[in-house]
């Protein structure tokens, strides 16, 4: 009997890849570049998407209106992230465990993307970088211009899927894995499953406070990322 389709919605920054300090300079650039001078500050990044992070860091910078420079900042950030091509490959590095972490769950009737605040090319390019492109539908994935708010990312992405694969994923079926509160709050408020993964800079307490139904300290435990991911209890 074929196994019931699947959906793994994978968080990429800090749960799959690192750039030390990268989004934060493509932000203070893309902002020199569109509003022509030095940002004062940026806005928090950790788990926030990009549409949420220009608005607020325009907001902080006293720019009215933020919401009609989007289109500027979305074209300003990917070719910022062109222009710094040679340091996000030599400083970007894929997590410990997190390319074998994704091949063991590919599978019959298992669909993998991604739901991150990043834009659809940036996250493109991080994961070109760090070559783990192969093993994920980008396509369907939820994405840092879609809204502010993950829990529409994650919806996003399931009907992207839906259409794309011509299946339904149950909600139990649908599990989000990041490393931040907000990949398991979006992921709760969507009514799927959160596994969160304390690689970033938000701790085990912390995932499991905000609802993670599992969490676990890194990827490097192919079957604890399984337990975790079908519904095992893992803490």
């Amino acid at each position: 009997m074929p196994a019931e389709p699947a959906l793994i919605l994978w968080d990429v920054d800090h749960t799959l890849v690192s750039f030390a300090g990268l989004g934060r300079e493509l932000h203070a650039r893309a902002f020199q570049e569109i509003i022509g001078r030095p940002a004062a500050q940026v806005a928090d990044l950790a788990g926030r998407t990009d549409r949420a992070i220009v608005i607020d860091t325009l907001r902080r910078n006293g720019i009215d209106r933020p919401e009609s420079l989007l289109p500027a900042f979305y074209a300003a950030l990917p070719a910022a992230a062109v222009a710094l091509d040679d340091r996000m490959r030599r400083t970007g590095r894929v997590l410990p465990g997190a390319r074998a972490a994704v091949e063991s769950l590919v599978g019959d009737g298992v669909v993998q993307s991604v739901v991150t605040g990043n834009l659809p090319s940036l996250a493109r390019l991080k994961l070109a970088c760090c070559e783990l492109t192969d093993l994920l539908d980008l396509t369907v994935g939820g994405y840092g211009d879609d809204d502010s708010d993950r829990a529409v990312l994650v919806a996003l992405a399931v009907k992207r899927a839906e259409a794309a694969y011509g299946v339904t994923f149950a909600p139990a079926r649908v599990v989000v894995i990041g490393d931040t509160v907000h990949d398991v709050r979006g992921a709760r408020d969507a009514g799927v499953r959160a596994v969160g993964v304390a690689t970033g800079a938000t701790t085990a307490p912390a995932l499991a406070a905000a609802g993670a139904d599992a969490v676990l300290a890194d990827l490097t435990d192919p079957a604890a990322l399984h337990a975790a991911v079908h519904g095992d209890t893992v803490t």
